[in-house]
């Protein structure tokens, strides 16, 4: 009886059956698992991406300058660094405590200032 139902609900018949499409179900796009935490993410870099553009505009030559690293960074080098080490704390995050992100996003922000500011 049980293996009859699961198999009236495996069939072929409901293979066929088309979804129905949500917001970001994108047909170009189907190989990401596109959900508004997703989305959120992109627009985030787009912003940003944006801002450094506006700023560079605004006040060109990037200000570079010798920090901690005693490396020569510009404002692009701290934008890449801090978004790498952002990741990085976030899977670090993940493997160590959990899936309880806003902390190691509160992190993340804590150390961009640092590396806006120091590096």
């Amino acid at each position: 009886m049980i293996f009859t139902k699961l198999y009236a609900a495996n069939s072929w018949d409901s293979v066929a059956k088309t979804q129905e499409k949500g917001f970001f179900d994108f047909e170009f796009i189907t190989w990401m698992a596109w959900t508004w935490q997703t989305a959120a993410f992109f627009i985030f870099i787009a912003c940003c991406l944006i801002a450094m553009t506006v700023w560079e505009k605004k006040k060109p030559g990037g200000s570079p300058r010798k920090g901690i690293l005693g490396l020569d960074t510009t404002r692009g080098d701290r934008l890449f660094l801090s978004l790498l080490s952002a990741a990085y704390i976030h899977l670090g995050w993940l493997g160590l405590i959990g899936p309880m992100l806003w902390v190691a996003t509160i992190l993340s922000f804590i150390f961009a200032i640092f590396v806006f500011r120091y590096v």
